[in-house]
């Protein structure tokens, strides 16, 4: 019953995608990333204020988990500051590939849904896809820093 809600919460990010559209300006960052493994593709754009995510979108074409964990994760980052975001993506990351969060005050939303995917090892890029395109539009930001102890 639990895998059904999930698998509902997933296609619901997937179909009605949040924060879907570009943005513009002069102060937005974009990326744009390809999945290595299936190519699937991403443009995530961020506009910072300081250390916080003052908005986030994304466009692109690709899966279900793909899409839904884009969704997701502009959700989750959006009003957030680098801190706190690279410790969300720290924990979503160790949903995926072992199965579990090691911190459960840690709230992942509705990225939770996607927990199940840690068990199809070749959906981790799927899932992880944008959390890298993150990485990539943040590498030069000083209060970002993700954790890798898994």
């Amino acid at each position: 019953m639990l895998d059904d809600l999930y698998r509902k919460v997933v296609m619901d990010h997937a179909k009605y995608k949040k924060n879907y559209g570009q943005l513009d300006g002069n102060e937005i960052r974009k990326v744009h990333y390809k999945n290595p493994t299936c190519g699937d593709v991403m443009t995530l754009y961020i506009q910072l204020e300081g250390d916080l995510i003052e908005n986030v979108s994304f466009e692109g074409e690709g899966c279900s988990i793909s899409m839904a964990s884009s969704s997701m994760m502009t959700e989750l980052i959006k009003k957030k500051d680098l801190a706190a975001v690279a410790t969300i993506r720290s924990e979503f990351e160790k949903l995926i590939r072992e199965g579990e969060q090691s911190n459960d005050l840690i709230d992942l939303g509705d990225a939770l849904s996607l927990q199940g995917v840690h068990k199809l090892r070749a959906r981790h890029n799927c899932a992880l896809m944008c959390w890298q395109a993150l990485d990539k539009v943040m590498k030069d930001t000083e209060t970002y820093h993700v954790n890798k102890d898994y």
